[in-house]
């Protein structure tokens, strides 16, 4: 397969407070879902899309994290003071990354279907979208809950409101970083520069054709492994 377009910057920073005592002992990336890592699974999507640069930002247990990606041919943006949330912690590897379009996959989900990372490269057009995020129709998302983040209208232009938001954003994406990079402050969210494309009319989506399980919480362990499973038997 040829190089993916893009680095990929994989978040795994987080305190996995919703696991509760499953991220007592090990940071939430490391916990299993049928039988491998979290953050495995998303390496076996970066490695189907021939991703060959890939950035993962580590804090909670860093030194866990550290060993098991050991000899896998990743960066680590090692946040050492303070967590600092998604868009502090993509500002503050955009260094390792370089200087254009970059890849984004949470570590914390599972897909199935058409490789997610390959979905967003076939639908980035770098002419007018500053950001690109993959969703689901909000019944489809798996173990997340009723509530949408986006709605998407017949362009595919993203746009926040008072009810209608029917999508969900699952956790991948592609983003111009000059907004990133502008940013004055070190902890972020993402969902400022989100905003600011919004308004923009920059920000983009694309439906995921397959399926998505939100593995934040315990009890979508059990649903990402029945979601696997029903994959491989499909």
């Amino acid at each position: 397969m040829s190089a993916y377009p893009f680095p990929l910057m994989l978040f795994a920073a987080g305190f996995g407070t919703r696991m509760g005592a499953l991220t007592a002992d090990r940071p939430k990336p490391l916990i299993p879902v049928a039988g491998r890592a979290l953050i495995d699974h998303a390496l076996d999507l970066a490695e189907g899309a021939g991703v060959d640069r890939i950035v993962i930002n580590t804090h909670y247990r860093a030194e866990q994290m550290a060993a098991h990606l050991a000899g896998r041919g990743v960066a680590i943006s090692h946040e050492a003071g303070r967590i600092l949330e998604t868009g502090g912690g993509l500002k503050a590897a955009l260094p390792l990354l370089g200087a254009g379009p970059v890849a984004v996959l949470n570590s914390d989900g599972i897909w199935t279907g058409p490789n997610p990372l390959t979905t967003l490269v076939a639908a980035w057009d770098g002419s007018r979208m500053e950001a690109l995020l993959l969703l689901l129709p909000v019944e489809r998302a798996r173990a997340h809950g009723s509530k949408g983040d986006f709605r998407l209208d017949a362009e595919g232009r993203l746009s926040r409101g008072q009810g209608g938001e029917d999508h969900v954003y699952i956790g991948a994406q592609i983003l111009s970083p000059d907004r990133i990079r502008a940013m004055p402050d070190e902890v972020f969210s993402l969902n400022r520069p989100w905003d600011a494309m919004i308004a923009a009319g920059t920000a983009f989506g694309v439906l995921h054709p397959g399926d998505w399980c939100d593995v934040g919480h315990p009890a979508g362990i059990a649903e990402a492994e029945a979601l696997l499973q029903a994959a491989r038997h499909g």
